[in-house]
């Protein structure tokens, strides 16, 4: 049945042990009543009364349908759940005599876990009487995280632990690349066409000569 994780947790009507509740809704302010009264005031609304804070001094109850109650506590776990990031932490082992080839492997598949999104715990584990290159491992790890300088921020510098020096990174926050200004619009010049030049009236006057 669904819900049934949470039934447990919770008495309900009957089950409540406490003399005096105090009642609590969204639309009424809270307020103490004998849990003859509280009972009643449910079995009349046809609910159910629960008791939501029973270390309260009276218990917390409200009048809630109980099956609609176990809904709203079931969704509200889902979306504390589902804001919860997930955490992957990947493992790499060096040994203090790691030679260039084995250095630059691990070094590969490092950005590949940074960039990924994980976490990275890198430690050089001393064998037997390697234990006296402890010095050595720690310049490894050190020039392990200068080298991921770019992709990961160093979250403990290196510790011995036991027989391991450990070493922990975590994935940088990639900076937004800031939108490039739009460039400024250029003035439009306006080119105003010069009014045609009419040609010069020629007025031609015609005189009429009469002989006398």
């Amino acid at each position: 049945m669904k819900n049934d994780s949470l039934k447990g947790q919770y008495r309900i009507n009957e089950q409540i042990r406490a003399k005096e509740v105090r009642i609590v809704g969204e639309e009424s302010e809270p307020q103490i009543f004998t849990l003859a009264q509280a009972l009643k005031m449910a079995k009349d609304q046809d609910l159910d009364l629960v008791e939501i804070s029973p270390n309260a001094q009276p218990p917390v109850c409200r009048i809630i349908d109980y099956s609609k109650f176990l809904y709203q506590q079931k969704k509200r776990q889902k979306e504390q759940k589902a804001k919860q990031v997930k955490v992957n932490v990947k493992e790499i082992r060096f040994g203090p005599q790691t030679d260039d080839h084995d250095y630059n492997f691990k070094l590969k598949h490092a950005i590949s876990f940074l960039e990924d999104g994980d976490k990275v715990k890198a430690y050089v584990f001393f064998k037997g009487r390697s234990i006296l290159f402890k010095e050595q491992g720690e310049v490894l790890l050190l020039r392990f995280a200068n080298d991921l300088e770019e992709y990961a921020k160093v979250d403990q510098l290196p510790v011995l632990e036991g027989k391991r020096m450990i070493i922990f990174l975590s994935p940088k926050r990639k900076e937004p690349v800031a939108p490039k200004k739009p460039a400024a619009p250029k003035a439009e010049v306006k080119v105003t066409p010069k009014a045609e030049e009419k040609p010069a009236e020629v007025v031609t006057e015609v005189k009429e000569v009469t002989a006398e």
